[in-house]
């Protein structure tokens, strides 16, 4: 069969009718997008911003897009279901739950692949003009926590003052600046500074154990307790008679409750107050950054890339842990765990989207290059992230990682 000139256009629908329809009938996530999408963690956002640069700029793929989310923001995107209207990739200043699995899988998510790219230290820094704290996580604990242990007996955190905590410390008052409770930087600080000064308070202290219990709004950590049934604790300034058997117990510590009572140990621990002396500056550790730079008196919470990346205008706190040492958060202290609030740092992919989205797979092993990660006999100097403040996942870790992203070798499911 010939066509004439006259029937080109016959031709041309007759081709675009067929197009339709195959765009039509094609399986949905065949219908992909021509770009990654990446969603998470401010604290990754940099190191992932500068791969996606260079994987665009370097490679045959389009520069994919990053988007900061914060960890759990990121994760509830990722979770949400498979196709091109849902993330490829989430970053994460913390592993990923049980619970963020199990609603990955209710979605239809059930193939993911964990990366682990390295680690960072949280900081509490302010502007070189103001004053240097030397802290211990305790004391972290008593200038932050809700409620703290006064006279044998949990009340609402009275400490106004950083002196109050300590006599040698400012006498000026707490004022810091930190991430909302959606962030993974806020999991981390509740788990290794909250939760770790708590551990460390000494003093006996009497809980009101009874049932039911009530949680304020934002604590998620007693909410969860709560609604698992596992919370009896009574928040200290409510009236006794408002609640059925309440009955007071003594513990020797807060770390005697951890052992007896995780879940209310958890409670109070990870409980941040919200009286103004903490307040929630968003998911960007760069906006809390700049906030710093306009306020000398105040105090911010934010990932050690940050501090690396504004270290003429930034100083941090020197943090002690189980022992008298103040340690600073430096590229080797936190490399090597002196460094007492340090954590490791991750990015989650989506396993069903490779293929259809294209260079899912090069992405992640661009960012595990030496190009990215530097050379063994010297990263600091070779590497991409390392110059913007990553510590760096480095030899027989560094190479588990890359055979896993070349082998799409997905996370185990716990029966």
């Amino acid at each position: 069969m010939s066509f004439t000139p006259a029937s080109k256009p016959f031709l041309i629908s007759a081709l675009a009718l067929v197009a339709i329809w195959a765009a039509d009938t094609a399986p949905a996530d065949a219908q992909a997008r021509e770009q990654i999408r990446v969603v998470g963690s401010s604290t990754v956002s940099p190191f992932a911003s500068a791969v996606a640069e260079e994987f665009g700029r370097t490679s045959r793929f389009r520069t994919p897009i990053v988007e900061q989310t914060g960890t759990g923001g990121g994760l509830k995107l990722f979770c949400g279901g498979v196709g091109p209207t849902y993330p490829d990739v989430t970053n994460a200043s913390r592993p990923i739950k049980a619970s963020e699995v199990a609603l990955c899988e209710s979605n239809g998510v059930t193939d993911i692949i964990e990366i682990r790219i390295g680690s960072d230290g949280i900081v509490l820094a302010n502007d070189h003009r103001g004053e240097t704290l030397t802290l211990s996580l305790r004391e972290i604990y008593l200038a932050l926590a809700a409620f703290v242990p006064v006279d044998g007996r949990m009340v609402a955190n009275p400490y106004t003052r950083w002196s109050e905590i300590r006599s040698d410390l400012p006498d000026t008052e707490i004022e810091v600046l930190g991430p909302p409770p959606t962030s993974g930087t806020r999991d981390a600080f509740n788990e290794l500074a909250m939760g770790g000064g708590a551990a460390h308070v000494t003093e006996p202290v009497s809980l009101d154990l009874g049932v039911p219990a009530t949680c304020r709004p934002g604590n998620t950590a007693c909410q969860e307790a709560r609604a698992a049934g596992t919370l009896q604790w009574v928040a200290p300034n409510a009236a006794d008679d408002d609640f059925a058997d309440v009955r007071a117990v003594r513990f020797d510590s807060l770390a005697a409750v951890e052992h007896r009572h995780p879940s209310v140990f958890e409670a109070i621990a990870h409980y941040i107050r919200e009286d103004g002396r903490y307040v929630e500056a968003g998911e960007s550790d760069n906006l809390i950054v700049q906030k710093l730079l306009s306020n000398p008196a105040a105090y911010g919470i934010f990932g050690y890339s940050f501090l690396e990346q504004n270290a003429d205008e930034l100083q941090a706190a020197r943090v002690a842990s189980e022992d008298a040492t103040f340690v600073a958060p430096t590229f080797e202290n936190i490399e090597s765990g002196a460094y007492p609030i340090s954590r490791s740092l991750f990015f989650y992919v989506k396993k069903q989207h490779v293929g259809s989205v294209p260079g899912i797979q090069q992405y992640m092993l661009e960012f595990l290059s030496d190009r990215q990660m530097g050379t063994p006999e010297n990263f600091f100097l070779d590497g991409e992230l390392p110059a913007r403040g990553l510590i760096p996942i480095t030899g027989a870790a560094r190479q588990t990682m890359i055979e896993r992203a070349k082998n799409l070798a997905t996370l185990e499911r716990k029966s």
